[in-house]
């Protein structure tokens, strides 16, 4: 796509190119989320109703790690950091069953947790528990193994982990690592991918140097941009939202295996908004995430 180029509609699955098998990882973070399901917010002083609970492994680490599995076709390496507690343990069980390949650094502090009110509408608000963990250089994790890859994101680490990730053909991150953390590192990115409204996603153009060769911000309903580039639009919901959580990770994932496969921008955008469209079907992030059986192309 030239710069300075814009385009409205993502294209339909059916028009996408083959996507190949990747080898693929993640570097980042899990928290043990519990899911709830309410007609609205509770307000100050109410006692509120969940009509449904369930807990899960995630975090936007998690989320894109298990989306990209189920893209690429193969197990993805997730690099991250863990309480040596019950739900640590739980943790590195459910994601292993979910197609990853662990590699957990143990902390003595507790895994970090969340309960998410999923309302009526569908909307997620999120409370977080105790600090995240994340994944360190230092920390005795098979490094090597990214140098062999075709892509890597990367939502929690620190400097010098982004260093080891850019062994990797394509690396991706959100601004969620933190920008003084990309500042310090100075790698170049292929790809920033992060919510424009989510005052903790925020990003400038003057905020890294280098700056990424290309800065996704997505903008919910109404699609999100490009820099270079220009305004994509979200696909035409046919059905109600059932569960945003995890949606704008899913798009992640998704944008990240079309790049690392070689393919053009807006063919790489495309596949983030059917990724991010199908993970609102269902509930909690995994039940509905787009699989490589959905994309027609493969099935010729």
């Amino acid at each position: 796509m030239p710069v300075g180029a814009t385009w409205v509609d993502p294209l339909s699955l059916q028009a996408l190119p083959p996507l190949p098998q990747l080898d693929l990882a993640v570097v980042g973070h899990v928290e043990m989320v519990s899911f709830l399901g309410v007609d609205r917010l509770p307000v100050a002083g109410q006692i509120a109703h969940a009509s449904t609970c369930f807990d899960h492994a995630a975090g936007g680490g998690a989320v894109v790690a298990v989306q990209l599995a189920r893209l690429s076709g193969r197990r993805v390496s997730f690099f991250t950091a863990l309480g040596r507690d019950a739900a640590g343990h739980q943790a590195v069980e459910e994601l292993q069953a979910l197609g990853l390949d662990m590699h957990v650094s143990w902390r003595e502090a507790p895994t970090r947790r969340g309960i998410t009110f999923i309302d009526a509408t569908g909307e997620r608000t999120i409370t977080v528990i105790g600090e995240r963990l994340a994944p360190a250089a230092t920390d005795a994790l098979p490094w090597q193994i990214l140098a062999g890859l075709e892509g890597v994101f990367v939502t929690a680490s620190d400097a010098e982990g982004l260093c080891l990730a850019r062994q990797a053909r394509l690396l991706a991150a959100t601004p969620r690592v933190r920008l003084p953390v990309l500042r310090q590192a100075a790698v170049k990115l292929d790809a920033l991918i992060g919510s424009a409204t989510d005052p903790g996603e925020r990003y400038e153009s003057e905020d890294l140097n280098p700056p990424p060769r290309w800065y996704v911000g997505t903008e919910g309903a109404i699609g999100g941009f490009v820099r270079p580039g220009g305004r994509f639009s979200a696909l035409e919901r046919t059905s109600a939202v059932r569960d945003a959580y995890g949606a704008g990770d899913c798009f992640a994932a998704g944008v990240t295996a079309g790049m690392a496969a070689g393919w053009e921008l807006r063919e790489a955008i495309s596949l983030g908004c059917h990724c991010g469209n199908a993970c609102l079907n269902g509930h909690g992030p995994y039940q509905s995430q787009l699989t490589r059986q959905q994309i027609p192309t493969l099935l010729r």
